[in-house]
């Protein structure tokens, strides 16, 4: 008898009953980013009771901002822009009639290893956090970058990683807070005291309102309260603004990273960490974060409602954005075959026929 297991098929996943319905009755999607393997990954429910992933190579995927209907995708080297083409999803030609949104490639962006974090836009511009250089800057078709700002205890800008700056919250339409895992301006002074050194920024202030934090990411402002997740303690937490002090509200067994909100629903990703990565492997949860995924948080109660949980391939997630009615989106990399024959303007869209060769 052969008791040999078969491998599982890339990008197996489990998951809760409760998922599929919870998107499905959403109307949504979640697009999530894995620099590790490299991709940018749709998890839909067409139906109540099934979830659908789409997985599409993005070297390096970090940081994802959404607008209208444009995406931008932060990876290891450019930058990418992307532009929801819905006439087009309907007779996308190796699927026709299967999707309901398709993001084509409309620009890139190439700005070197900047090691760029979250992504928004704020207006026309679209910012970056630039961890490399400790900042935040403008992406645009002069330079790599652009600074815009900087944390006050930053003496200079220099391609040197002194504080892991990487995330960013955002108030009508400007960047209001950002999450540092130091208060060092020195090349990886942040590593030395990464599991008590984090510090929550008020960008118009330039003032620390929130210290000694366990590598906080992916601060969000919802309904006018400031959260965050601390990483390396594995927890949702809400702060207050005026005092700095905060509230656990779940608490996880997870090194968290990455978090978008659609109705009273929270989705957070969750990283597997690497014993070979000199920032995680010695923190104590690295133990118990042992899978990649996403967890699902009743935002009013604080209760967990769902999770995915990732078999293989996705080791750790950075990003999460929740694509609204979307039930099946695609998206395509720059460098796919249908970017070729796929022509747009602001009046109609069309599939090119590819000439035939005499």
């Amino acid at each position: 008898m052969n008791n040999i297991k078969k491998p599982l098929p890339p990008f197996t996943s489990k998951y809760s009953s409760e998922v599929p319905e919870i998107l499905y009755n959403l109307q949504c999607t979640i697009a999530l980013s894995t620099y590790q393997a490299g991709k940018i990954v749709l998890l839909s429910a067409p139906t109540p009771d099934k979830i659908v992933l789409l997985a599409r190579t993005f070297e390096g995927a970090m940081g994802i901002a959404t607008k209208g209907n444009k995406m931008a995708v932060a990876c290891k080297s450019n930058l990418h822009i992307l532009a929801n083409e819905t006439s087009m999803a309907k007779t996308y030609p190796p699927k026709p009639n299967v999707y309901d949104a398709l993001y084509m490639p409309r620009a890139t962006f190439h700005t070197g290893q900047l090691s760029l974090h979250d992504l928004n836009w704020s207006g026309e511009n679209l910012l970056a956090v630039n961890t490399l250089f400790s900042s935040i800057v403008k992406i645009n078709d002069s330079y790599s970058f652009e600074p815009v700002w900087k944390p006050k205890f930053i003496s200079q800008l220099a391609p040197e990683d002194r504080c892991h700056l990487n995330g960013m919250a955002m108030k009508d339409k400007t960047i209001k807070y950002v999450t540092a895992l130091g208060k060092t301006d020195t090349r990886g002074g942040w590593r030395e005291n990464k599991l008590t050194g984090g510090v929550i920024i008020d960008v118009e202030t330039n003032e620390i309102i929130s210290k000694n934090l366990a590598m906080p990411h992916s601060p969000r402002i919802y309904n006018g309260d400031l959260y965050a997740l601390q990483s390396a303690a594995g927890e949702l937490i809400e702060i207050d603004k005026n005092t700095g002090k905060f509230e656990t509200i779940t608490k996880f067994d997870y090194f968290l990273r990455g978090m978008d909100k659609i109705g009273d629903y929270l989705f957070i990703g969750h990283s597997k960490l690497r014993h070979t990565n000199s920032a995680f492997k010695d923190l104590p949860i690295a133990k118990k974060s042992q899978k990649a995924g996403v967890i699902i948080v009743h935002l009013p109660s604080g209760a967990i409602v769902g999770n995915i949980m990732y078999e293989n391939s996705v080791d750790e997630i950075y990003d999460i954005k929740i694509l609204p009615n979307m039930v099946r989106p695609n998206i395509i990399n720059p460098d796919h075959q249908s970017v070729n024959i796929a022509i747009t303007t602001p009046d109609d869209s069309y599939w090119a026929v590819p000439e035939k060769q005499n």
